[in-house]
């Protein structure tokens, strides 16, 4: 389900395995995954408690950020380490936290590279450009690691 194209499904997704997570439920895998995100972000708890969260429209153009988007980056971001997809990005990672602090500033630097690999191919209806992505992420590492 979680990989659905229904926004909504996704979304009941995100509320259903935070529920899970506060009342000390068994989770599968997946439902982990999210869950350990949406526990580092107190900021979203109140919204990912409240079903009225699925049929929002989150409008960028207001100044709001799609939380539900920004977590999926974290997601996307930690599958891609935990497989080393592409190749090079678990090191990268690695030496980002370290210039950086901690994961999760890696994984927020991280996210803009991703983003724009995601806009990049959405725009040219294609996949993503593994390449291009890589590259961006080398040089956020050189960016991050010459301020040591």
């Amino acid at each position: 389900m979680f990989f659905s194209q229904d926004r909504n499904q996704i979304r009941r997704f995100y509320l259903e395995s935070w529920r899970k997570a506060r009342e000390r439920l068994p989770m599968e895998p997946l439902e982990q995954l999210v869950a350990d995100v949406v526990a580092e972000h107190p900021e979203y708890h109140a919204l990912l408690e409240n079903e009225a969260a699925v049929g929002y429209d989150f409008r960028g153009e207001l100044g709001q950020t799609n939380p539900f988007l920004h977590m999926g980056m974290h997601i996307a971001l930690r599958e891609q380490i935990s497989t080393n997809r592409p190749p090079g990005v678990r090191a990268i990672h690695k030496r980002v936290a370290r210039a950086l602090g901690s994961q999760a500033e890696a994984e927020h630097a991280m996210m803009d590279c991703l983003a724009e690999a995601l806009w990049t191919a959405q725009q040219t209806g294609g996949a993503p450009d593994e390449q291009r992505y890589l590259q961006a992420l080398k040089e956020l590492e050189r960016r991050v690691t010459s301020k040591r």
